[in-house]
């Protein structure tokens, strides 16, 4: 069976390298490792015009939305806290108009930390601008015990309570429209939303980073499956 192609976000910053120091197209390398290791083919999708995202999404099976910085406030509607990091406007920008064309497409989309926010905010939902507890430090994961929802697609692919690395100093506040929340921190955190009839999932937990990769392989399975359903269509047109 052919693997399905599975884009995943990336972020613009400076990098050095060897000889070099320039702006680069940024991806920790645990991301498509995880996708390829689920059975995947990773591609990277570097910020782009808002108008390039149904092109884009129209050749994916799969889209990773992943980590990395704060939405910028003004996207749902809120004042800058002092706490917030840098904005990152060209990314948001990209990245709310692939959950868009993702979204109307059909496309299953996985939200991974950043990500599940920011597919709370395509979705008209508000994020709680400052968290404490949920890092170990600047530059270090935590772990904590993350609850799935019984009956969501989370408890489906995470059907226990599991420890899970985490790394995030925002969270949702009020959920985006059809958005239901399915798996709980201990302190009430919302660490896991999607909606519900349809393969769109985001977990405030980073799965690349760990060990156990039950939740990517749920998206790569969804991609499949789409794929060889959109193949099956192509093939009836063909024969019509």
């Amino acid at each position: 069976m052919n693997r399905p192609l599975i884009g995943v976000t990336t972020y613009l910053d400076s990098a050095r390298w060897g000889v070099w120091e320039l702006p680069a197209a940024l991806l920790p390398a645990a991301y498509p490792r995880l996708v390829q290791a689920a059975g995947g083919l990773a591609a990277l999708l570097p910020p782009d015009g808002p108008d390039a995202a149904p092109a884009a999404v129209a050749r994916l099976d799969g889209l990773v939305l992943a980590g990395g910085a704060d939405v910028e406030p003004v996207r749902y509607g809120a004042a800058r806290d002092p706490r917030t990091g840098p904005p990152a406007p060209e990314r948001d920008a990209w990245e709310l108009a692939l959950v868009g064309a993702a979204l109307a497409a059909g496309v299953p989309v996985l939200g991974v930390c950043r990500g599940m926010q920011l597919l709370n905010v395509a979705l008209g939902g508000t994020l709680l601008q400052h968290l404490e507890g949920h890092t170990a430090g600047v530059g270090r994961l935590g772990r904590h015990v993350v609850e799935p929802v019984p009956g969501t697609r989370c408890e489906s692919l995470v059907p226990e309570a599991a420890e899970v690395p985490t790394y995030h100093h925002q969270a949702v506040e009020r959920l985006g429209a059809g958005l239901v929340p399915s798996a709980y921190a201990g302190d009430g955190t919302v660490e896991a939303v999607e909606l519900p009839g349809r393969w769109v999932l985001g977990v405030q937990w980073h799965p690349e980073m760990g060990d156990d990769p039950r939740v990517m392989a749920g998206l790569v399975r969804a991609a499949s499956a789409r794929a060889a359903r959109a193949a099956r269509g192509r093939a009836a047109e063909g024969r019509g």
